[in-house]
């Protein structure tokens, strides 16, 4: 078996659903099963420190399980049209793994969600894109051979799968997103399993 990291931070539990559904999708692969990790999040001057493990949920990601991995997804809220502090954290200290090429040539998706509907998803998509680039890494979109993409009336987009969470933050994963989550993960392992092969 060959793993995909599917890592994701989430707050209200909107991305954390996505990465689940796209984590079915990673194992819908032959010989391909999903690692699924969070981030820690970041706190404040006045807040406690993070606890080292988490109280429930998917354990915090390491750097071994970037290096362990044949690919990886990555996935955030939106912040004012970028990734959370937390992920975007975790992926100021990989330099060493720069340094080295230790994630240049593996395939790599992203995915998120927003509370507005014009709240930044597609703009935090390819802000999270960023870090992966300079990685040297692939990236892995959604081809609108998809029929949800055109279909769709809140998340999913090209640049990664993406959910509408409304204002409150309590709108379900829709039909479309979830099927787009699920193709994403699809599409990243099938992916993987062509380039190490």
């Amino acid at each position: 078996m060959k793993d995909i990291l599917v890592l994701y931070y989430s707050l209200h539990g909107s991305v954390k659903q996505l990465a689940q559904h796209l984590a079915h999708g990673v194992e819908s692969v032959e010989g391909m099963r999903a690692r699924v990790r969070t981030v820690a999040k970041v706190m404040t001057e006045s807040d406690a420190p993070a606890k080292r493990v988490p109280d429930a949920g998917a354990p915090y990601a390491t750097q071994m399980d970037l290096q362990e991995c044949v690919a990886v997804a990555v996935g955030s809220p939106t912040r004012f049209g970028n990734m959370a502090a937390a992920m975007k954290h975790f992926w100021d200290g990989t330099s060493s793994l720069w340094l080295n090429g230790d994630l240049a040539g593996k395939p790599a998706s992203v995915f998120t969600s927003t509370a507005s509907l014009h709240g930044g998803q597609e703009t935090t998509l390819i802000t999270m894109m960023m870090p992966l680039l300079h990685h040297g890494m692939i990236i892995v979109g959604l081809p609108y051979s998809n029929p949800e993409l055109n279909q769709t009336r809140s998340g999913g987009t090209p640049y990664g799968a993406s959910h509408w969470a409304g204002p409150d933050g309590r709108e379900p994963v829709t039909e479309e997103e979830r099927k787009l989550a699920f193709a994403l993960g699809r599409r990243l392992a099938e992916t993987a399993a062509r380039l190490s092969a």
